[in-house]
This record gives C-alpha cells, structure tokens and sequence, in this order.
C-alpha cells in the first residue's frame, strides 16, 4: 500500500488507490478523539468565541464519530477525520450568522461618569478559556506558541469577523497548517476556492489591525512581565487606584462583559473604578491562565469575612504596560469552567 504524509494528519494517509483500512469501532474513535480533544476544543473555540460553545461542539463531534463509525472508509487519518466532523458541527452552529464581539468593537469608549448599563445576553461576547482545555501541551514548542497567540481574545474577537467558511480556511491553512488540498478536501470544495477565502481573511483581519502570525517574544513571560503581574496583583489588592493607573499604558482599556460598555485612558480607568468599582476594594487575586494569557480570579470581600467570585480578569500587556484589562464578571458560570472555586476563607490572602 502506498502512502503520502500529510501536515493536516499528523500521520500518513493511504493512497487514493490504495485499499481501505478497516474502519474503527466506536471504542477506537472514542480513543481517538479523547487523544485529539484539546486541539479539537482549541480549534472550536476559535471559530465559535465561547469555550462553553466550543465544549458543546466537541461533544456533538464525538457523538457524530460514534454513530458513523461504521462508514469511516479510512482513507484519511483519524485526525483528519474528525476535524471535518467538527468543521460541519461549528458551520452548522454559525449558520444563523451570529457574531461574538467585544464590547470595544460595538461602541465607542464612554466616560467613567457614565451609568451602568444593564448585562446583555453572553452570547454576544467572545469569552475566556482555560488555556488546559485549548492549548496542547507538549510538542513543537513553536506549535505550541501558535496555538496561544491564535487563542487570544483579540485575535478570536477578529475571526468573528470573518464569514464562517473563511474563518475555517484561515485557521486550518494559517493556524494549523494544513495544505491548500486538505483544507479544500475537508470543506468539499476546490484549491482555488481555499486561496480565494484565504486572501479575503487575510485581508480582512489586516484592516481589523489582527496578525495570523505568532509573536514569539509574548510567548511566554518575561522577568519585567512577572514583576508587572506582581505589581498589578499588590496595587489591585490595596486597591491602591494611583500606583495601579502608573502600571497603564495611556491608552489603556477596561471592559467588563456582559456590560456593553468600557473606559479607556488613566482618568476614566482611575474614576471609574474608584467609583463604580469601588466595592472591589479589598479583593483577594487569584492567578489563572486564559485564552493564552495571564489573568486573575477576582475574590470580593463579604460581609462575613470571607470572599466571593466576582470577576475573571484577563490582562493583555505590549512591553512593559498593561494595554486591556477584560473583567467578565459571569463568575458563577466562569469560575467552574477554570476549576475554582465560588468562595474562599477568610485567611486567604497569599
């Protein structure tokens, strides 16, 4: 039998000519797909916006897998395989045209004297994930910066803008490298359908101000990083708003999903939180890992004298400052997905 190797698979696949494999049992795929569900998880969250959404798609994955197992003919991998059953999964989830957003992208920055707005729905918001549930850990450690560069929130905020079949090509072909062939195969159509969608998303996501390529020097954490994450976690624990605002860039932001509203620049960022968010004084800081970056479980102080869930904060930093600080405060839904808990003791300060 002859075989060709293929980036998409991962492993060879069988020659056109060549005969079918026996098709795996449901216990195979099972295997199979609990083997692949993290990159699955990580490619359905960047084509959906919401880690909830992109669980759910791989679980209808799994369920599709199961029932046609029978009619895997084996001529592609297992991998290959499933992404196209999850590829149909999201592109069926998307056909109604919903697009998640930050709230940067609908509407323009209010002053910190402006009222609260009431929380809208959290489909409308590109959400966290728990980079454990959508980064593959081990590897290529260069694979390993691409997917957590292709899962920041601003980066899956722009593939929303992007019809659904583009946002495909541009993952598979950019994020995933797969070949112009295999993407056009997955999604039934020609090579130069690919490249035609490939150009308009490239395109798109340069006037949106989105790179599709890697930047290996925020892979990971610098020393200066390390010391502003401390820095921020002791100022915001102080609530100390004058030394927080020195740790800003000038034309930092502040968000707060499912709020349709945010602040940018040291004196709205200041007043508003000294105002509206003065009750967060006294928090107590937690950190976790989301969507590729750093970010905090914020803890509010109760009135009993211990804490409760109020916000997962997700910062975003260029150099040495903080650009977009993103407070979801959906804590009773957010903090189960990353493993934390709802309360801590009084004498948790760390």
């Amino acid at each position: 039998m002859t075989v060709r190797e293929s980036s998409a698979s991962g492993t060879t696949i069988a020659s056109a000519t060549a005969p079918a494999a026996a098709a795996p049992g449901a216990a195979e795929v099972e295997r199979g797909l609990e083997q692949h569900r993290v990159e699955l998880t990580g490619y359905c969250y960047r084509m959906l916006g919401s880690a909830f959404e992109a669980e759910d798609a791989v679980q209808e994955t799994l369920v599709r897998a199961w029932r046609g197992a029978d009619r895997f003919e084996g001529r592609s991998s297992l991998r290959s395989w499933l992404y196209r059953i999850a590829t149909n999964v999201c592109l069926d989830s998307l056909d109604a045209g919903k697009r998640r957003a930050r709230p940067m992208d609908l509407s323009p920055a209010s002053h910190a004297d402006a009222v609260l707005p009431d929380p809208t729905s959290d489909g409308m918001w590109v959400e966290p994930a728990p980079d454990g549930r959508v980064v593959p850990e081990g590897g290529d450690p260069a694979d390993v910066v691409v997917s957590r560069e292709s899962v920041r929130l601003a980066f899956v905020a722009a593939l929303q803008l992007l019809p659904p079949r583009q946002r495909a090509v541009l993952i598979l072909r950019e994020v995933l490298a797969w070949k112009a062939s295999e993407t056009a195969e997955l999604l039934g159509t020609s090579v130069p359908s690919v490249n035609s969608a490939l150009q308009r998303a490239r395109a798109t996501l340069a006037e949106a101000g989105a790179s599709t390529k890697a930047d290996t020097r925020a892979a990971g954490l610098d020393e200066q990083r390390e010391a502003l994450l401390e820095r921020y976690v002791d100022a915001f624990e102080r609530y100390d708003l004058q030394a927080l605002t020195t740790l800003l860039h000038e034309d930092a932001v502040l968000n707060m999903p499912p709020f349709p509203m945010w602040v940018q620049g040291h004196d709205d960022i200041r007043e508003f939180m000294g105002t509206v968010g003065a009750g967060c004084a006294g928090s107590r800081m937690v950190p976790v890992a989301a969507s590729g970056l750093p970010g905090f479980a914020q803890y509010r102080p109760t009135p009993e004298g211990g804490y409760r869930a109020f916000a997962l904060q997700v910062i975003e930093m260029s150099g040495d400052r903080i650009t977009t600080m993103t407070s979801y405060h959906d804590a009773d839904r957010l903090f189960p997905l990353f493993g934390l808990p709802l309360e801590l003791p009084g004498d948790s300060r760390g």
